[in-house]
């Protein structure tokens, strides 16, 4: 008995000095020795490389307004805003070399309204003053050109939003919450969105990716895997306000249209007939095939021929273009293309189905880029 009361014992005394009798022998009191990784993963190699070459192309606007209080309100609420200076800021990228840097203009937009000023933060650190040489609210686009700077940034390379395939890998770069040139990534979600933009008006064609786009985020850039420019982050869709997985940015090739215009003319001029379309998907609920008017622009040439949309009161259906000239008409971007084909100033023949009865409306192209509501 004495014995195993013995071994007993020592047993326990081992248990419980077991943890300090381990901490003594094996504990870590130098740094330990690194472990060899090997070469990265391609896949981050390639956007360990894309963001090192897009990166020092990307900015930080700051646009402070003149009036006491809180800034105007962005479109979409992915900018920070600061209550008491009344200061908005965004993200934006380099466009050439002359020093033109591209954003939103709700980014910019408290500023300009109200005489206030812009700066631009560069990669390096060097903060520039900055000034607003085009807008454009329909396509929530502006053009700011950089003041005098020590080394310029490189201009991002421009890619093509036309042969997008749902799926493929995105990168956005940016300033969510403040946080100077964050790299987010993910894929192409959906194409063909449409997106409310200034003046009551949609873009459509716009690119919807799930690479998180926060606050901050608005005017940056996103990116194909090759780091060509294919998007202009724009917009969140979000209950909360902060990333839900849907974010939307202006293609490329719309960029690559409007901002020459806006470097050269200070504005773009927009060929339409100046109407609001519905909703795709309400339309094919409906068995609509054809683009539903849901309202016309005041003084456009929709108003002047007559064109009517959907009456307010009751909720009728007014007119649904099914045709341009000898061009079916099934969805809001045939009829764009067809505008866009004809030209400003061209007449054009639509057929409007009212009523069950099919019409022919002629109508002027002009440019609607000013015309309101």
């Amino acid at each position: 008995m004495r014995v195993a009361l013995t071994g007993v014992l020592v047993l326990l005394a081992l248990f419980v000095a077991q943890p300090y009798v381990t901490a003594f022998l094996f504990s870590a009191e130098t740094p330990r020795a690194v472990t060899a990784r090997g070469d990265l993963a391609p896949a981050e190699t390639t956007t360990v490389t894309l963001f090192e070459r897009a990166s020092p192309s990307v900015v930080h606007v700051f646009a402070q307004s003149a009036a006491q209080g809180r800034a105007l309100m962005s479109l979409d609420d992915t900018d920070e805003q600061s209550e008491g200076g009344g200061t908005q800021t965004g993200t934006g990228f380099v466009w050439d070399a002359a020093g033109h840097v591209v954003t939103n203009n709700h980014v910019v937009q408290g500023a300009t309204q109200s005489g206030g000023s812009i700066s631009v933060r560069l990669s390096s650190g060097e903060v520039v003053a900055a000034r607003v040489v085009g807008n454009a609210s329909s396509y929530d686009l502006a053009v700011l050109q950089l003041g005098r700077v020590t080394t310029m940034p490189p201009p991002l390379a421009i890619g093509t939003s036309a042969d997008l395939k749902v799926g493929q890998s995105t990168y956005a770069i940016g300033n969510p919450f403040g946080l100077d040139h964050t790299l987010t990534t993910g894929v192409i979600s959906a194409l063909q969105r449409r997106l409310p933009t200034g003046e009551g008006r949609e873009l459509s064609g716009v690119i919807q990716t799930d690479a998180a786009i926060n606050p901050g985020n608005s005017g940056g850039p996103l990116l194909d895997s090759a780091g060509r420019l294919i998007g202009v982050n724009t917009a969140i869709y979000s209950p909360s306000g902060a990333s839900a997985g849907i974010g939307f940015a202006v293609p490329v090739d719309v960029v690559n249209r409007v901002v020459p215009d806006l470097i050269r003319n200070g504005r773009v001029r927009n060929p339409g007939i100046g109407i609001i379309a519905g909703q795709e998907a309400t339309a094919a609920r409906l068995g609509i095939d054809g683009v539903v008017i849901v309202r016309v622009l005041r003084g456009s040439p929709a108003a002047n021929a007559g064109l009517r949309g959907v009456d307010p009161q009751t909720g009728t259906i007014g007119d649904v273009i099914v045709g341009v000239g000898n061009r079916p008409i099934h969805r809001l971007a045939d009829l764009t293309a067809a505008i866009e084909a004809a030209g400003l100033a061209k007449t054009v023949d639509l057929a409007v189905e009212r009523d069950g009865r099919v019409r022919t409306v002629r109508v002027t192209i002009a440019d609607v880029a000013e015309t309101r509501l």
